[in-house]
């Protein structure tokens, strides 16, 4: 793709940058810097990865200025809440913000502040720029969180769902796998679980978490885990679609020792067999290996993510919608795995109100997996505040039509909501981030 600079200003924030940068130095003489320019040819670019992906303005033709960002917390749940200078307003709920919060209001949410929201796609990778040294969870999840409410806000404004935002809406019902196993029980309690879960849901495959969560090979008790697989395919019966998720438990030889176990039981999936940081150790694994390894939920480097799935870290990409920075850099990633006929099927702990990302997300991502991964320990029960409940029937789960995320939130419950922090004064000057 051939960029001119407006495309390059446009699309990198380059324009933010420019506006906070001094037009000359205070009290320099005049100088003749032709010497040093750079040659004619050398021209701005972006990555296959970061290449622009939703015509937002083409679908929403007057500019959406952004007002004010403000978080919300009412009872347990905290909200990010944006308004335009027009009056929309989009919000979302977040997940694990309570850490966060500083880095929300003072690093995230005033680089929005005055904004077009229809640049959402560059504004992201502004934010970032603007914050490169921190880089991390602790950041991308804010900025996730900013995002996602300002998505809602476009999507009220063009009267469309964010899927539909995203690229168009491909799936209006979702099948889903269960999963939340905890690793505190016995293999017989935790297939129980999924034997009442499938009969409640209508939904035929399931996620059992195993080993000991980065614990270098030791299990909850010895011999748990291999009990739980055999036990699970055997109640659960061959029809069942199981997957085993081992969060970084193993080296090199007890994963692959693992992986073959599941490999006799028919497993569809082993996730994150090694510790998420050695890529060489789950490389290993995944070569000596015939089922497919799933990686990529702790990862948030888009270029990471190309290289794991060139290099056979994994087959399957699993980016957390939040831990990777929200719904726009996810399907950056689809994009990519879409590019080396990769499938892509997000991380998700979330249920309720929450998971509306990963909702939008299979809802309009066409390599994510026929199965979208949604958390059940209990008794689906309705929530008095907020709708649609995306209660699981018959395996799957409804997308909501309704413009934005999806959410009705009633208004009553966020009246009582407490003002955290709110921003609506952006960074002086462009803003500087966390400097040189």
């Amino acid at each position: 793709m051939s960029l001119t600079r407006r495309d390059w200003i446009k699309y990198t924030g380059g324009a933010m940058l420019a506006a906070s940068l001094p037009r000359s130095l205070p009290g320099a003489a005049a100088h003749d810097y032709s010497a040093y320019a750079a040659p004619k040819d050398i021209k701005p670019y972006l990555r296959d990865w970061e290449q622009p992906m939703f015509d937002i303005p083409g679908q929403i033709k007057a500019p959406v200025k952004i007002a004010s960002m403000e978080m919300l917390k009412m009872e347990n749940n905290y909200f990010v809440r944006t308004r335009s200078t027009d009056g929309a307003e989009g919000i979302t709920g977040t997940k694990q913000v309570e850490d966060f919060i500083p880095i929300f209001e003072h690093l995230v949410a005033p680089h929005f502040i005055g904004k077009d929201a229809r640049d959402i796609e560059s504004l992201v990778d502004y934010v970032y720029r603007e914050n490169y040294k921190l880089a991390s969870l602790p950041l991308w999840c804010p900025i996730a969180y900013a995002e996602q409410s300002v998505l809602d806000m476009l999507g009220k404004v063009a009267n469309k769902s964010v899927g539909a935002l995203l690229g168009g809406v491909i799936r209006k019902e979702i099948p889903v796998y269960l999963s939340g196993s905890p690793r505190n029980t016995t293999p017989e309690e935790e297939v129980d679980v999924y034997v009442r879960g499938f009969a409640e849901t209508g939904a035929t495959a399931v996620k059992f978490h195993m080993g000991g969560r980065m614990s270098r090979n030791l299990d909850t008790y010895p011999g748990r885990s291999e009990t739980l697989l055999v036990l699970a395919r055997e109640k659960l019966g061959d029809k069942a679609v199981l997957m085993a998720d081992a969060n970084g438990s193993y080296d090199v030889p007890n994963g692959i020792r693992i992986g073959r176990l599941l490999e006799s039981l028919n497993y569809a999936f082993f996730e994150e067999p090694c510790p998420f940081e050695e890529l060489s150790e789950t490389i290993a694994v995944a070569k000596a290996l015939k089922i497919p390894v799933a990686f990529g939920e702790q990862n948030y480097s888009l270029w990471q993510f190309d290289w794991m799935l060139r290099n056979g870290v994994m087959v399957i990409a699993q980016p957390d919608i939040n831990y990777n920075g929200g719904l726009i850099r996810a399907k950056r990633v689809a994009r990519i795995a879409e590019k080396l006929g990769r499938t892509c099927v997000p991380h998700n702990t979330q249920t309720g109100l929450t998971s509306s990302n990963i909702v939008q997300y299979s809802s309009c991502t066409k390599n994510a997996s026929p199965l979208m991964e949604y958390p059940w320990r209990a008794p689906q029960r309705p929530s008095s505040w907020y709708k649609p409940d995306f209660k699981i029937t018959g395996g799957k789960i409804h997308v909501p039509e309704t413009p934005g995320m999806g959410l009705e939130i009633d208004p009553d419950y966020l009246k009582k909501a407490t003002v955290i922090c709110k921003l609506d004064k952006a960074v002086p000057g462009g803003g500087n981030g966390t400097g040189g």
